[in-house]
């Protein structure tokens, strides 16, 4: 059975650009099955993100902007401490994975980080959005600072790896045993769409 495998970050700008184009393949094609693969953008860290780093954060959000259309709130700069974290939400996907609401969560992280100016580095706003989304808060964030989900993590970068992805948002393809990459970066619904019919 063949399954496509969506690599994505959920604090990566680009992966929220390429939401629309993801959400309208997968729209074209209800039946094919997708999984995702949560990339790893930054390792956890409670230090604050440097100048020069924020600088090019907010330049990165300029440039998605600009190429995708997708909109972003500035707020988030002057009302969060931002922190260049992005694995605590990372293990929020796989937890809400584990419940059959990994795209929820990740839609959730993604809205409140880019449009709400909440900051999914912290835990707190993690716990928030699992129980918006229905899940229980505490048992939630008594499984997000389990080791045993960190091992779930790690097998997602494996398998990352082993499709040799570099960039975020990738699209691979599993098939039986096999994985392999077949979209690198952003692209269009147009060009996303082709390359997926052609494995189909």
């Amino acid at each position: 059975m063949k399954e496509f495998l969506y690599v994505v970050d959920p604090m990566c700008a680009w992966c929220w650009g390429f939401g629309e184009s993801i959400a309208q393949v997968r729209a074209e094609l209800p039946e094919v099955p997708w999984r995702l693969v949560m990339g790893g953008l930054a390792r956890d860290s409670e230090d604050p993100m440097d100048e020069e780093t924020a600088k090019y954060v907010q330049q990165a959000w300029l440039a998605v902007a600009a190429q995708t259309g997708a909109q972003f709130n500035h707020d988030f700069w002057t009302q969060c401490s931002p922190r260049r974290s992005t694995y605590p939400s990372c293990r929020a996907v796989i937890l809400a994975g584990q419940e059959g609401k990994a795209q929820e969560m990740l839609s959730a992280i993604q809205q409140a980080y880019y449009s709400e100016a909440r900051n999914p580095s912290d835990l707190e706003t993690l716990t928030a959005l699992a129980e918006e989304i229905g899940m229980n808060p505490k048992s939630f964030r008594t499984a997000l600072e389990d080791p045993k989900t960190q091992v779930l993590l790690e097998e997602d970068f494996s398998l990352r790896r082993s499709m040799k992805v570099t960039n975020f948002p990738s699209v691979g393809l599993r098939d039986g045993k096999e994985s392999r990459l077949i979209i690198s970066g952003w692209c269009d619904a147009k060009t996303l769409s082709a390359a997926v019919h052609a494995e189909i």
